[in-house]
């Protein structure tokens, strides 16, 4: 819970930086600002993910695989990667984004992240359940599966943005820097569901 805290404090700059991208019109101070925040909590939640790893007794009997515990911490991990990985498509070059796109694109990253706000209540019900907090299956089962839904809707809407940008009359360079960032911030949306369906795993088994 601690790891995933840092990854949702994370998320909060990256929706910010991207309001101030778009009313900017390209690359502002505030956006660079925004953009070493998240850098400065993705190495926090880095080491937070060593210490967890490293301070496991090989001898400690835990409820879940140990494989699928370390695949869970590292897919967790990756949603803060790949928005870093989204921001830095932004600050390559200076992209005047078009007053049609301006909104999708806000839609879509507000969707991604709403995505990973989800993942916690998934991963709340999840650990209750497995340390007998409480036996409520079907709670833990209807929050990660709000977690897979909302991805959907998530990955609807950046195919529509990715195709209205691949036929718009921009700059090739423009069509290709804003279609990288819709695919990586799309990918913290997906990570996000990995994590989900990991935590399905350790329910079912």
């Amino acid at each position: 819970m601690e790891h995933y805290d840092k990854i949702a404090q994370g998320c909060e700059p990256i929706e910010d930086s991207l309001m101030c991208y778009i009313s900017g019109g390209g690359v502002c101070r505030e956006f660079k600002e925004l953009s070493n925040e998240v850098d400065e909590l993705e190495d926090k939640a880095d080491k937070i993910k060593r210490s967890i790893r490293n301070h496991l007794p090989m001898g400690l009997f835990m409820p879940v695989d140990k494989t699928v515990f370390f695949n869970y911490t590292r897919m967790q991990d990756n949603i803060l990667d790949e928005g870093q990985r989204a921001m830095n498509w932004l600050l390559m070059r200076r992209v005047e984004i078009p007053q049609e796109f301006q909104q999708g694109l806000v839609d879509l990253v507000s969707e991604c992240i709403q995505t990973v706000k989800l993942l916690r209540a998934a991963l709340e019900a999840t650990v209750g359940f497995l340390h007998g907090e409480h036996y409520d299956r079907n709670r833990a089962k209807d929050a990660i599966r709000a977690v897979r839904n909302q991805h959907r809707e998530a990955a609807q809407t950046k195919r529509a943005l990715v195709i209205a940008i691949y036929n718009s009359e921009m700059d090739f360079k423009d069509i290709h820097q804003l279609i990288h960032f819709a695919e990586d911030i799309l990918s913290m949306s997906h990570n996000t569901e990995g994590c989900a369906d990991l935590l399905r795993a350790m329910i079912a088994r």
